[in-house]
């Protein structure tokens, strides 16, 4: 008799985690919900305030002219940047996996009159755009949703224009070394080897239970891949900057997010 396999059932992660962000969308997560009337107000007025991680905004130094600029927000539904962008004149196009993070997207757009292109998929597939489209990506910290992040670079490149830019948001790799329940400093212990993935660190028990609370399967990425990647891809990093998760104890010691301004030369 053949001996049953001992491996693990294979899981489509775009449609579970497209799922999962749903869920988090009707929980209220920061990242789903739809800025203010004044937040677009403000933009109008050319007061362009986004966030890529949890807590500083994009310094403004970092934008091109957005009138009229071609812009792609990457894995950024949720009703925050691509609104403000397209209140400050730009022609916004949101790629989104979760239903639910576009319809925050197509919300805040009829409330305020705004025309946004809204795009259901894998944002390391771009093949629907073709090479050159745009003047500007934003991609707030959502990478960590893919298992692989070097796609994701080169197809940001192959659709940006020459002088294009890529603001980018991610992780810092230790969050994903340092024990996940942490709740005090005293839950500071490295637990994964580095690069992290939920789908193969975690027992299938634990993994089991996990997925059954409905949350995202996530990867922890190294800096190699996070910004070298941006590097071999083609790109020329030319900004950078750290944030802190609030609430987070491991905030207290090392900055747990991180972002990049790369450049297509």
């Amino acid at each position: 008799m053949a001996k049953k396999s001992k491996s693990r059932p294979a899981i489509d992660v775009l449609a579970y985690n497209s799922a999962s962000w749903d869920k988090r969308g009707r929980e209220a997560d920061i990242w789903t919900r739809a800025v203010s009337r004044q937040t677009i107000a403000a933009a109008r007025r050319g007061d362009v305030g986004i966030a890529l991680t949890p807590t500083k905004p994009v310094p403004k130094d970092w934008f091109p002219k957005l009138k009229g600029a071609c812009v792609l927000a990457l894995g950024g539904g949720g009703g925050q940047q691509a609104p403000i962008l397209a209140a400050a004149g730009a022609r916004v196009t949101t790629l989104d996996a979760s239903a639910n993070q576009l319809a925050q997207d197509k919300f805040v757009a009829e409330r305020e009159g705004l025309a946004i292109r809204l795009e259901q998929g894998d944002f390391a597939d771009l093949a629907r755009f073709v090479a050159g489209s745009f003047d500007l990506i934003v991609h707030p910290a959502s990478n960590l949703f893919a298992a692989d992040i070097h796609p994701i670079w080169r197809e940001c490149f192959r659709v940006l224009k020459p002088g294009g830019r890529l603001m980018s948001g991610f992780l810092n790799p230790i969050t994903f070394a340092i024990d996940e329940e942490r709740r005090t400093v005293r839950n500071l212990r490295i637990r994964h080897k580095l690069p992290y993935a939920d789908i193969t660190h975690r027992t299938k028990k634990q993994l089991a239970h996990h997925m059954k609370q409905g949350r995202s399967l996530e990867w922890g990425h190294t800096l190699t891949d996070q910004i070298g990647g941006q590097i071999a891809a083609g790109f020329r990093i030319i900004g950078f900057y750290e944030d802190a998760s609030p609430g987070d104890p491991l905030s207290a010691y090392v900055p747990d997010h991180l972002a990049t301004l790369a450049e297509k030369a």
